[in-house]
């Protein structure tokens, strides 16, 4: 474990031996995850939005189907 000092606007720096394992570059994005106590950086993909895109089509979408639940039951409730 490498020690990782915080400056006082909240920077940390990343040893550079991690950095090189983990190819993170100036620019690159750092998920934090809180993990109840413990802080932890995940890299994240440059492509994970482009990689999920599209996921839910030609799935149903729940707003829409909330939607018409909510309108049917309002039909049934005389509003």
């Amino acid at each position: 474990m490498e020690p990782a000092t915080v400056s006082a606007k909240g920077w940390v720096v990343i040893p550079a031996r991690l950095r090189v394992k983990y190819a993170i570059k100036p620019g690159s994005r750092l998920r934090v995850v809180d993990y109840g106590g413990v802080l932890s950086l995940v890299p994240v993909s440059p492509a994970s939005i482009e990689e999920s895109r599209g996921m839910f089509k030609g799935k149903p979408s729940l707003t829409r189907a909330l939607l018409e639940e909510r309108r049917k039951e309002r039909l049934r409730n005389g509003r």
